[in-house]
């Protein structure tokens, strides 16, 4: 396996080194004095992109240009803003092109977000973002103007992380809405956004969130690192970038977490960890995530102790019915008959009997069909989606145990592990492959494999820890303080006395 990771690893990066030379990363173009130069640079860079827009204009006998993205761009706003602010007060401005240059720029210092470029592709990034780049002949630098006009969704409930009592907003595609959002909930002059761009072709600004005096030196610079360093072509979504953050060990579980909503996203860089916004992209990520943390959402801190509490053990006990439960029901069937009672047993054989399949295949089978009907109407319209769920769960399930080809019993142990596995939607994807592992481990090991399967997975979750900091904590390394809100949930008069940070509490060094 080794040999052929080296071979396609050398492949990826022997195709990645001929992309970046060939996906138009050439020598930086600086801003000409001429005019005409930059004109015919800004065309022989975009080709026939009917999109980019050139628009020639004649001030007091200098000429200029306006460079902008059709649609991208709030077109009232620049007529009203700067084009006719300008060419009405043209006759006022200086001969000098430089000295009208920087009259033009002044006029609009402090009012709009006006930056200024020295570099054509750099300009040239800006107009593809929405801004409006002028370009004066006689001058070598170039000036933006904020007009950005796209169409963006606006701040809606969250569709995934749904909370009974928490705010009814969460983060959209705009990276500066979102900013936004952030901002309203922390107003500390310890808040940082640092941009970052990824990809080669897509050029996506990844924005890193954190506060100053709560974050890791070190951790800030290895996300830093791994953020810089992602050789991709495109980046579309946060699940682009996430591999380049967690673990290089290939397991199901993952030491980054993602999140939707605005304000569990300020709770986790309070805690003195680091935020990645992807424009784009609703979802936003952090780092280091804790795997108890996959328990725990925003309603546990506004319910009472004593029901939060009850809750999150609901959801382990659930976590261990998804995993577990069919492995254990195959290798009871298979190898341990003597485990059910004499009743029950009687009614199972009978059941199982009249079937063809054997109990594992049996077990395979259908939890292979509730995983395609369950995609089927996650990807349908929504306007069948959920008919498609509901003739899945009436009329297949009737009908195959009708029919004789699943019993009755196997119907209720999967419509329990189906039931379970939404009770923790952050680990759904972990769960419904390690349920069809145990399954096949418990049917032809039986109970003694499953120990040992159960074993290496607590194992292999021991085993991440991305930045140094051990996905298990607090449980391992153990933290006596820290364990007041993990299963157990203190009420606030306490939990509120100490502030722990996310890389004091899992380092190695505690262990």
């Amino acid at each position: 396996m080794k040999i052929f990771k080296d071979i396609f690893n050398k492949s990826y990066e022997k195709s990645y080194t001929s992309l970046k030379e060939t996906s138009g990363t050439a020598d930086q173009k600086r801003i000409s004095s001429v005019l005409s130069e930059n004109i015919f640079y800004v065309r022989t860079r975009c080709g026939d992109a009917t999109d980019i827009i050139i628009r020639e204009v004649d001030i007091s006998g200098q000429k200029g240009a306006f460079l902008m993205c059709d649609g991208m761009c709030d077109g009232l706003k620049i007529n009203n803003s700067v084009a006719m602010p300008i060419l009405a007060r043209s006759s006022e401005l200086p001969d000098d092109p430089v000295e009208k240059y920087n009259a033009i720029r002044d006029m609009y210092v402090g009012e709009i977000e006006l930056k200024e470029y020295l570099d054509m592709d750099e300009a040239l990034l800006f107009v593809m973002s929405g801004f409006l780049v002028f370009l004066l002949d006689g001058v070598d630098r170039a000036m933006s103007f904020g007009m950005q006009g796209f169409k963006s969704r606006g701040v809606e409930d969250s569709v995934t992380d749904v909370q009974a009592r928490g705010a009814r907003e969460a983060f959209v595609e705009s990276f500066k809405v979102n900013i936004t959002l952030i901002r309203r909930r922390l107003r500390t002059t310890d808040l940082r956004f640092s941009t970052h761009v990824v990809g080669q072709t897509s050029k996506t600004n990844v924005i890193l969130c954190y506060l100053a005096d709560r974050v890791d030196s070190d951790l800030l610079d290895e996300v830093t690192n791994r953020i810089t360093n992602i050789e991709l072509d495109t980046v579309m979504s946060s699940g682009y970038i996430q591999p380049f953050l967690d673990t290089d060990i290939p397991l199901p579980f993952s030491g980054v977490g993602v999140t939707e909503r605005p304000d569990v996203f300020c709770s986790k860089i309070s805690e003195g960890r680091i935020g990645i916004i992807v424009d784009g992209t609703p979802y936003s990520l952090y780092v280091p995530h804790f795997f108890t943390e996959n328990f725990h959402s925003l309603d546990d801190y506004d319910n009472r102790p004593y029901y939060a509490t009850f809750i999150r053990t609901v959801k382990w006990a659930a976590f261990a019915f998804s995993i577990l439960l069919p492995g254990f029901y195959v290798s009871m069937g298979v190898f341990h008959q003597e485990l059910f009672p004499e009743n029950m047993l009687y009614d199972i054989l009978s059941a199982e009997l009249k079937t063809p399949f054997p109990l594992i295949a049996e077990a395979l089978l259908i939890h292979f069909i509730f995983e395609l009907m369950r995609e089927a109407g996650m990807r349908m319209p929504k306007t069948v989606g959920h008919a498609v769920s509901i003739v899945g769960a009436l009329v297949i399930g009737d009908a195959a145990v009708s029919a004789g080809l699943v019993a009755a019993p196997m119907l209720i142990v999967v419509a329990l592990t189906a039931i379970s596995s939404f009770v923790v939607p952050p680990l759904y994807e972990p769960v419904a492959v390690l349920r069809l592992s145990f399954i096949i481990i418990g049917g032809t090991l039986g109970l003694y494999g499953i120990t040992l399967g159960l074993g290496l997975l607590i194992a292999s979750i021991c085993a991440i820890d991305p930045y140094g900091i051990v996905y298990t904590a607090p449980i391992s390394p153990f933290s006596l303080s820290a364990m007041r809100d993990t299963i157990v949930r203190i009420g606030w008069k306490r939990l509120g006395k100490q502030n722990l940070k996310a890389d004091e509490l899992g380092s190695k060094d505690r262990g």
